[in-house]
This record gives structure tokens, C-alpha cells and sequence, in this order.
């Protein structure tokens, strides 16, 4: 499914930073939980694996894509790599609409303007998630569990090869959280998309952790 072996040096604080991680998580996996306590490189990895940060040097592939090699020149841009990511705020964009904002992946840059195929799309998205009533409200009128449904409806809309989410369920309250941890983990394995997560919750670990990756002083290995 995954394989990394990359190295990253950031700023931080008075003393930069550096992530060293290597692993390939093994064939068949279909859900990964990344582990680790704060600052221990997890977020820059999935960050790395998204393309929104690139390495300094090292390799990325998922199967028999290459999204980043330093040796062979490649830097895949991040709208090229079919990834999905949720980021632990959301990143919902406020000046979209719900709809406008789960059709983005399909009307280019501004994404005002929703087509009829999109438009369809994007509301049998919002189905999925049970709030096709929330198609024409921004983020700033939603809770944080629509807001949530909203960001994970979005990136499931551009079909995605792989999903990463970074501590998706950690801003709600544990029913809530009960609740759409079955419902994620339900609609990804009917739509067959593979899932990293970033979680310090046993329960999420359980639900989505066919393999663990574990995060320490920026080097990583499977449990």
C-alpha cells in the first residue's frame, strides 16, 4: 500500500527539527494508524505523503505510484497524487458553500460555480454523510461534527487512492465520536479506499488500525 523512507529537516523552536521516517506497511493493509507523542513527526509525515510538505531527500509510493523520489527527480504536486486529507482544523473553505466546498475537487480554483454533474456528485456525497440539508450553509454555521462530515465528504468526492486523516474525532464528544467512527469506517471499506490516522485514541486505533506505525523523536517503525 504505502512505502516511505524520507528525511526532513524543519524549524522549530530554538533547535530544528528532523524526521527520519522509514517503513512499508505490509500487503493487504487497508487501514494504518500512525502513534506517537506530540512532536514526534507524525503530522510531517502525512503532510510528506500528502504533498503538501515536500522531503529534503528520500522516497514516497503507494503501490506503483511514485509521488516523491530525490534521486529520480520526481516531486508529484500534491493535486496529481489522488490523496484525500483531512487536517485536524478541518481546512474547510469558508468563503464555499458546504456543496461548493465537496465539489472543489471538480471546478477548478475558485469553485463557486457547481455544474450539473458536479452538483449531483456532490450531493449524493453529502447522502453518504446524511446532511444534504447542510449543501447550502458555510462553515462558520456548522457544528464540529457537520464540519467534520463536510471535510470527509469533500476528500472522499475527489476518489481518492488513499485518505489520510490527522486526530479526525479528537474535537467531538465521545457519542458523537462513537458514532461517526462506525460510519467512516463503514463507508471506506464499501468504497475501498485505504486510511492512515493520526490518533492518541485506543478505540479509533482499534477501528482503524490494521497496522501501527509508531513515532518517536522523528523516526518511525512498525509496531
Amino acid at each position: 500500500m504505502l512505502s516511505v523512507d524520507i528525511s526532513k529537516q524543519v524549524a522549530r523552536g530554538p533547535a530544528p527539527f528532523r524526521l527520519e521516517a522509514g517503513f512499508t506497511l505490509p500487503p493487504g493493509t487497508r487501514n494504518a494508524v500512525f502513534f506517537g507523542p506530540s512532536g514526534s513527526g507524525k503530522t510531517l509525515t502525512l503532510q510528506c505523503i500528502a504533498g503538501l510538505l515536500m522531503p529534503d531527500s528520500g522516497r514516497i509510493a503507494v503501490g506503483d505510484a511514485v509521488f516523491f523520489d530525490s534521486r529520480e527527480g520526481v516531486r508529484l504536486p500534491a493535486r496529481q497524487r489522488g490523496v484525500g486529507y483531512v487536517p485536524q482544523d478541518y481546512a474547510l473553505f469558508p468563503h464555499l458553500t458546504v456543496l461548493q466546498n465537496v465539489a472543489y475537487a471538480h471546478t477548478g480554483l475558485f469553485g463557486r460555480v457547481v455544474g450539473g454533474q458536479e452538483r449531483d456528485e456532490a450531493l449524493a456525497m453529502l447522502e453518504r454523510f446524511r446532511i444534504p440539508q447542510l449543501g447550502g450553509r458555510y462553515p462558520h454555521e456548522l457544528s464540529g461534527g457537520q464540519r467534520q462530515r463536510a471535510a470527509l465528504a469533500r476528500a472522499l468526492n475527489a476518489a481518492p487512492r488513499l485518505l489520510l486523516m490527522d486526530e479526525p474525532f479528537s474535537a467531538l464528544d465521545v457519542p458523537l465520536r462513537e458514532a461517526l467512527r462506525r460510519e467512516i469506517r463503514d463507508l471506506l471499506g464499501a468504497l475501498a479506499i485505504p486510511s492512515i490516522i493520526i490518533t492518541h485514541d485506543p478505540a479509533d486505533a482499534e477501528a482503524f488500525g490494521d497496522t501501527r506505525v509508531v513515532f518517536e523523536g522523528g523516526r518511525a517503525s512498525l509496531a
